[in-house]
């Protein structure tokens, strides 16, 4: 009887650790951006610098508690053929709850050449690049990546 007690315990125990632990992924740590707040203002890199997108329609969580966990669905207005290329860019999955962004999609899209890869922003924070995925019709979606600009560094770094 008292192996029975102390297995459901531990049974029990590890299923509202996993709960939580599944929580805190999934709902715990995003915040909705606000579209009128700074953290929904978008920027596309060009061969003239940096430029303020027109955008409407903005949907966009973010964290704190990680670098990359921005991710944003809007519209743009008008055509940037000038906009400088993000070569491996790699759309990251988000919370199921935030389903504008489907990053399987756009990671096939890019592929395809459905949509094209841009640079948003470089280094918004360090080692992490903000990265667009722009259709013809105007739809874009965007996200934070680690970039690949700093040296190989050592374990003693």
């Amino acid at each position: 009887m008292n192996g029975k007690i102390v297995g459901l315990a531990l049974i029990l125990s590890a299923a509202v650790a996993g709960g939580g632990i599944w929580y805190a992924q999934e709902y715990g740590f995003y915040d909705e951006i606000a579209p009128d707040s700074p953290a929904a203002a978008v920027q596309i890199r060009t061969d003239a610098g940096a430029q303020d997108l027109q955008i409407a329609d903005f949907k966009g969580i973010d964290a704190d508690s990680s670098p990359i966990r921005w991710r944003a669905c809007f519209r743009i207005e008008g055509d940037f053929p000038d906009a400088t290329s993000f070569e491996g860019a790699t759309p990251l999955v988000g919370p199921r709850w935030f389903d504008c962004f489907d990053a399987e999609q756009i990671g096939a899209d890019l592929e395809s050449g459905a949509a094209r890869a841009v640079l948003s922003q470089s280094e918004v924070q360090p080692d992490v690049d903000r990265v667009l995925a722009i259709y013809p019709d105007g739809r874009a979606y965007g996200w934070h990546q680690y970039n690949d600009k700093t040296p190989e560094r050592g374990v003693m770094d």
